[in-house]
């Protein structure tokens, strides 16, 4: 017997809340990848983004098939379209994942000392992965003030990330220590886009509670 539409609606809430938690352990794995140098940890993050990949398509596909058998409305409607966004937007928060763990392997073959710009990385890896928490509870209790709270979360990371571009600004000017510097810029700019992502969600969800599209931060840096 075909599940009602509510229990749908709550099966694919739930896939969500399970992807996000999948994005999650890649972020903590990648950023526990880039502190030690380790790269078997790194390739275990770059194979798992399959796993993201998987729970992806399957919303995106339970998405589709409701659908094309029911005719949501009003707020039903809002939660199906947030629901394929928020999905978007925690894959792409998985794919910068990847490109952190890509970048960790590309890092031990450059001998530049670089513990106080690892410890800004860290720094902006634990304030990304409390505003994913935030993001994903702020959804599943619709609570438009936890989603509003992002927008200060997503300022501190944006100051660990300038933080992080003054350290590579005082390494020397070595070839190494260039190559070095460039490969942090792009890590942190990852983890600084992760944040917007977050944000992101936390528009959604004052999305799904209004009914208006809202940008609780400036969107000129986004992609």
């Amino acid at each position: 017997m075909r599940a009602t539409f509510q229990e749908e609606l709550d099966q694919l809430e739930a896939a969500l809340q399970e992807e996000g938690d999948l994005v999650l352990r890649a972020l903590r794995s990648a950023l526990n990848a880039l502190a030690r140098g380790d790269d078997e940890l790194a390739d275990e993050v770059i194979g798992f983004d399959d796993e993201v990949d998987r729970r992806y398509l399957q919303i995106e596909e339970g998405v589709q098939s409701l659908l094309a058998r029911q005719t949501p409305v009003a707020v039903d409607l809002r939660l199906v379209l947030a629901v394929l966004r928020v999905n978007l937007h925690l894959e792409r928060m998985a794919d910068y994942c990847v490109t952190v763990a890509k970048l960790t392997k590309l890092m031990g073959d450059l001998d530049v000392a670089g513990d106080a710009i690892l410890d800004s990385l860290e720094d902006m890896g634990q304030r990304a992965e409390q505003m994913i928490r935030v993001a994903l509870d702020a959804f599943a209790d619709r609570n438009v003030e936890k989603a509003r709270s992002l927008q200060e979360l997503d300022e501190l990371i944006d100051r660990a990330n300038r933080r992080a571009v003054d350290d590579v600004l005082s390494l020397g000017t070595s070839p190494a220590e260039r190559e070095y510097g460039l490969r942090v810029l792009v890590i942190s700019r990852c983890v600084e886009r992760i944040g917007d992502h977050a944000v992101d969600i936390g528009e959604q969800v004052a999305y799904l509670v209004t009914g208006e599209l809202q940008e609780l931060t400036d969107a000129s840096h986004r992609s």
